[in-house]
């Protein structure tokens, strides 16, 4: 159930975009709650209901591909937007699902709350529509990709993205860990295939794997196979 958690009301997409006199507002229109590793948050064909943001932890946001397998779409980590796919005039049930990938906690605010936030607050409708251009052009590449690039290149090109968008911890390993499916989920190509393409890129020393976590050794080879493109 939701239910308010106290967060800062300066942390995700929302609350730093907005203007500060719209913040109180905000604080008492959110709902925060908690999440367990593996916890559906909304399930695609879901009734639309509102928007979501992350305070904390990560999630993946994806949909089905075909009868019994998933395509990643992207993922969302401290402070990001999810959930706003259903933003326009006739989007009445979620297209994509969300599940936290850890534990965390979830900022949750209703549809008519966040259509008054955009009318009162024209920086952040500014931002989202930023967002939602570079979501698109993101889009567009991981569909090119999945046309013309071979699944060395986009297990690659999936590698590189994770370690931009989550960094590395101390021990060099990209910040998140994910399972193998996941990992497939995501490049768009099975298991079996991620498998073996993970066990080659050791093999030639572009990473090293400790469990389910991965530390990018060659980072120039790595991206190297992501200009291969088949004819």
């Amino acid at each position: 159930m939701k239910k308010n958690i106290q967060c800062d009301n300066n942390t995700c997409f929302l609350c730093k975009s907005c203007i500060k006199e719209w913040i109180p507002a905000i604080a008492a229109n959110k709902k925060n709650f908690a999440v367990k590793k593996g916890q559906v948050i909304f399930s695609e064909g879901d009734p639309v209901s509102g928007i979501y943001f992350v305070y904390e932890g990560n999630v993946k946001v994806h949909k089905k591909w075909g009868t019994d397998k998933e395509l990643i779409i992207r993922f969302a980590n401290k402070g990001a937007i999810f959930g706003h796919r259903v933003l326009g005039k006739h989007a009445t049930h979620y297209p994509i699902s969300a599940t936290a990938l850890e534990p965390g906690i979830i900022c949750y605010i209703d549809m008519a709350f966040f259509e008054a936030t955009l009318k009162v607050n024209p920086q952040f409708t500014y931002e989202l529509m930023l967002f939602f251009a570079d979501e698109l052009q993101e889009a567009e590449r991981k569909m090119r990709n999945l046309a013309h690039m071979p699944v060395k290149g986009r297990v690659a090109q999936a590698l590189i993205s994770l370690n931009e968008q989550f960094g590395i911890n101390p021990e060099g390993h990209i910040n998140v860990e994910l399972t193998r499916q996941d990992l497939a989920s995501y490049a768009g190509a099975t298991y079996e295939t991620v498998f073996r393409v993970v066990n080659e890129l050791i093999q030639e020393k572009l990473i090293s794997t400790n469990g389910k976590k991965i530390n990018i050794l060659n980072y120039e080879g790595l991206f190297g196979l992501t200009l291969d493109t088949e004819v």
